[in-house]
């Protein structure tokens, strides 16, 4: 038979097959790519001489990695989608139902679908590898396991297990794995194959047991807790457990964990049929839910900034040179040296630096054993070195400032580096506020200055902010988007302006928090209101986080552009800071962190003496329009100044560096949600009310007149 996904190869009595995508890197369960897969389950049930047979992929570091999620965007109907998940189901079964074992010999990510067939199997050797690893991550899309995950992964591991791997989409590891029952054996790489086809042999001889279903669970006291739990009518703590976390994290705004609370609930009390239309039932719904519609819109929008347009003109970079050892530079520093660039890494003095690179050691040794070993812990560290001067920058193609947010220091650096570096070298700075072009007229190659905004902490955070000038040739942003991108970021370029796109839209927004201080609100109120929305965090927590004096400075180069249009920004932030409220750096901020526990903290009452009204109780509606309202305004008008070069910028900016909500879609993908007519209105009733801070965007005027969304396009927008 012809085959296009799968190889099917013998080895005597057993057969091994390969999942191979054309043209991919990865597999993926793509319609064509099940169907194919049905023909080799015809084969392998109407060969009698085979007894067996092992499953494994063909790629180098990658088993399986879910569906094909281009897929969502062609469904029309819940119907449709009810069908072909019918259709997944009816060939998983028929797999799980197989009178022949077929073991999944498995290296690399086994994800979403891919770990839902590998649950299909009899039974599953894993590589013990760092990159072996599986997880169900479809919630992070707003979505369920649709493939009988949501059956077969608490039947085999419990149903506390399997709903921490399903409400979370975290990882799990080959040796966790093996130690929760999701794998039944491990394997070193080069062997891998061959211990899977002992272990056919073994299952059909008798002398290989696989794991029953929930015979995974540890043993001991949380071994016997899960039994208890999940065997009695104590089961449904479980559940209300799970809920109840769900609603704390989620705060009501997303529907798929609950649906995957009630799917796995469904088929444990009601049998595996009845769970499994269940998870048919619910998947579909989902789909067409707009939550899910928002996340799957800024995943491709992610996967769409993950190309540099301009990889032609880039240059190599060999030696990244890093100023400034901080929290900000040291993450700087691994996620270069995590690239395979050498990097430079110089402070005030030697002990700075060297204290930079101890911290980037103590992250890198947190990730052994979960997708990294401790040799490529070691490899990496070995990359950055730290320097007391700048001798060795002579060597650096790319050189990233993380100093002090002052235009005097940046400039100053700037000239120090220069003289010694080569003509070539790339000056990136990662200011947050202060326009490129300020810096680089202390230049004597101002076209080589660039901005690289990077987002604390920069090992976690996505997003990199990329700043052009009209003097920027192709080759410098080039280089930069290629850099970042190595590093594992997901840039936007945005043009050269005060506050340039994030901090922005984000200086209105907290603006906007310490103006309701001043009409009277109370700092938990808004906080609260606006976690509720849907950010993980409060724009005053934020606040104190950031640091209240850093609000203040960037309030400071913000202050004249905004006079301009008649908007006059709230003092209380910087009268704090020079009464010496810098926030959590100094546990002197709006909240009170003198008992350094964690949970909710006290506000600290003596910040209302900096806001002139008594606290009085201000409706959460209004808070939740008004914060939300004056960023995405905001957003509007850099897309409007050719800051933002399209939407899709303006959603991956708001959303991976600012906490916008990811279930929303980001500023211009939730203005089409609530129609363009609608966000202009209100703004309009809150300028009548409020003033010209919240005067419409002349753009977002003209999308409310024709009726036309932000996403005219949306599928050349991803």
């Amino acid at each position: 038979m012809e085959l296009r996904f799968f190889r099917l190869d013998r080895d005597d009595d057993v057969a091994v097959i390969v999942f191979d995508q054309p043209d991919s890197r990865v597999n993926t369960l793509s319609q064509e790519a099940m169907r194919e897969f049905a023909t080799v389950l015809d084969e392998l049930e109407r060969d009698e001489a085979l007894r067996g047979a092992v499953l494994c992929s063909g790629k180098r570091d990658s088993f399986v990695v879910g569906a094909d999620i281009k897929a969502f965007r062609t469904f029309e109907s819940p119907e449709q989608v009810t069908a072909l998940i019918h259709e997944g189901h009816a060939l998983f079964n028929r797999l799980d139902a197989l009178n022949k074992p077929v073991v999944a010999a498995v290296h690399g990510a086994a994800v979403g679908g891919g770990l839902e067939l590998i649950l299909a199997c009899h039974y599953r050797v894993a590589s013990q590898h760092p990159k072996t690893k599986f997880a169900l991550p479809e919630v992070t899309l707003g979505l369920l396991p649709g493939l009988g995950g949501t059956q077969r992964l608490p039947r085999l591991v419990g149903v506390e297990q399997a709903l921490d791997m399903a409400l979370t989409g975290r990882s799990v590891y080959a040796k966790p794995a093996l130690k929760m029952g999701l794998v039944d054996a491990l394997s070193h790489p080069q062997g891998l194959v061959a211990a899977a086809k002992a272990a056919v042999r073994g299952l059909v001889a008798g002398e290989v047991t696989a794991r029953k279903a929930g015979g995974g669970a540890q043993g001991g006291l949380k071994g016997l807790r899960s039994a208890l739990l999940e065997r009695t009518p104590l089961n449904r703590l479980i559940y209300r457990q799970a809920l109840e976390g769900v609603q704390k994290k989620t705060r009501g705004n997303l529907p798929a964990p609950v649906k995957i609370i009630e799917t796995i609930r469904i088929g444990q009390e009601q049998g595996m049929q009845a769970g499994l239309e269940a998870e048919a039932r619910n998947f579909a719904e989902l789909v067409f839910s707009p939550e899910s519609k928002a996340l799957v819109h800024l995943f491709f929008a992610k996967n769409a900034a993950e190309k540099n347009p301009y990889a032609e003109a880039a240059r190599a970079v060999r030696t990244v040179g890093i100023l400034g050892a901080g929290l900000m530079g040291s993450g700087i520093a691994q996620v270069s040296a995590e690239a395979g660039h050498q990097v430079i890494l110089k402070d005030r003095n030697l002990s700075v630096a060297v204290k930079g690179k101890g911290s980037v050691w103590k992250e890198l040794d947190k990730r052994v054993g979960k997708g990294r070993s401790a040799f490529e812990r070691d490899v990496i560290d070995a990359r950055i070195t730290a320097v007391e001067d700048y001798a060795a920058f002579k060597r650096a193609d790319l050189v990233i400032e993380a100093v002090l947010e002052d235009v005097e220091l940046k400039r100053s650096v700037l000239k120090e580096v220069e003289a010694v570096a080569q003509e070539e070298l790339i000056f990136a700075t990662n200011t947050s506020s202060i326009p490129i072009r300020e810096i680089a007229a202390a230049s004597r190659r101002p076209e080589q200055v660039i901005g690289m905004h990077y987002f604390s902490p920069v090992p976690k955070l996505p997003l990199l902010e990329i700043i052009k000038t009209d003097a920027t040739p192709d080759w410098v942003l080039g280089t930069a988007l290629q850099v970042g991108l190595e590093q594992g970021k997901t840039p936007i370029v945005v043009g050269d302006a005060p506050g340039f796109y994030t901090t922005r839209i984000l200086a209105l927004y907290m603006n906007e928090a310490l103006v309701l201080l001043d009409e009277g609100a109370r700092v938990q109120d808004i906080d609260r209101a606006i976690k509720d929305f849907g950010f993980p965090v409060g724009p005053i927590t934020l606040l104190d986080e950031v640091g209240i004096d850093v609000g203040a400075k960037i309030n400071g180069v913000l202050k004249a552009p905004f006079a301009e249009r008649g908007i006059a920004l709230a003092e209380g932030g910087e009268a704090l800071m020079n009464a010496g409220f810098l926030g959590r750096k100094n546990r002197k901020g709006f909240y009170d962190y003198s008992s350094g526990k964690k949970g909710e903290k006290a506000v600290n009452e003596e910040v209302y003496r900096f806001f002139s009204a008594p606290r009085k109780e201000v409706a959460r509606e209004r808070i939740q329009e008004r914060l939300p309202l004056i960023m995405m305004n905001e957003a509007f008008r850099c897309l409007e100044e050719g800051v933002l070069s399209s939407p899709r910028d303006g959603d991956l900016g708001a959303v991976f560096g600012l906490g916008f909500p990811p279930f929303l879609g980001g500023p211009f993908w939730y203005a089409d949600r609530l129609g363009p007519r609608t966000v202009l209105e209100r703004l309009e009733k809150l300028e009548r009310d409020h003033g010209p801070r919240f005067k419409p965007a002349e753009l977002l005027r003209e999308h409310a007149a024709a009726d036309r969304p932000f996403y005219a396009d949306a599928a050349s927008e991803g």
